[in-house]
């Protein structure tokens, strides 16, 4: 499969891309930063340096390609957990507006699937957000991966573990392959169970959302 992997070079991301490669999957890894690109050669994949943002640029990558597959893994997060709350605003705008220049980029392309990272739980006053993010999502006849706190190397948790919902980081990639070919929906992706995780997504469009999978 054709996959163009958006985040490619995030904590998991960066995980994904030999595992894809490394299954026989053709890979282009976006990155915002030039600086990233080489890893990202190293590593099988066709690097792709560009801005969410930049709709035109993106959609001419993307369109370029010629994915079967877009994976969101972007987000924009700080390096201390305690600035998370300062970030805030700015992680809504991937998942918001960056979604929006993805699935019209993937539809411009032709791409008949679309995976997107979301979370199992919902911080204070973040919930709005990420339920109109997962909509957008689910609308697209997308994927939603709700993946618990992370944790592990290059997580905010690499020597503690943080509370549930969580999920070690390499088993979140791991777990991301066998789901290429899921069923539009929710999967949530955690080392607990399903009494952890967050509520599915609210309806849409009058419709009850299609049920979640736990995948534990």
């Amino acid at each position: 499969m054709r996959i163009f992997l958006a985040g490619a070079t995030g904590v998991i991301g960066i995980r994904l891309v030999p595992l894809l490669v490394g299954a026989g999957h053709t890979v282009a890894g976006m990155t915002r930063s030039p600086a990233k690109a080489s890893s990202l050669d190293q590593l099988g994949a066709h690097p792709v340096v560009c801005d969410v943002f930049d709709t035109p640029a993106l959609t001419e990558a993307v369109v370029g390609f010629g994915p079967e597959m877009v994976m969101h893994q972007l987000t924009d997060l700080p390096d201390r957990v305690d600035e998370l709350g300062a970030f805030a605003p700015r992680n809504d705008r991937i998942r918001l507006e960056g979604t929006e220049s993805l699935l019209a980029a993937a539809a411009a392309a032709g791409a008949r699937r679309f995976l997107a990272q979301s979370i199992a739980w919902r911080p204070p006053g973040r919930g709005e957000a990420l339920d109109r993010f997962e909509a957008m999502v689910l609308d697209a006849g997308g994927v939603v991966l709700r993946y618990g706190q992370l944790y592990g190397p290059g997580t905010y948790y690499e020597s503690d573990l943080p509370p549930p919902p969580r999920i070690h980081v390499d088993e979140a990639a791991r777990a991301t392959v066998p789901l290429l070919d899921h069923p539009t929906g929710i999967v949530v992706l955690t080392d607990e169970g399903a009494s952890s995780a967050a509520p599915a997504a609210p309806p849409r469009a009058g419709r009850s959302p299609p049920p979640a999978t736990w995948i534990t």
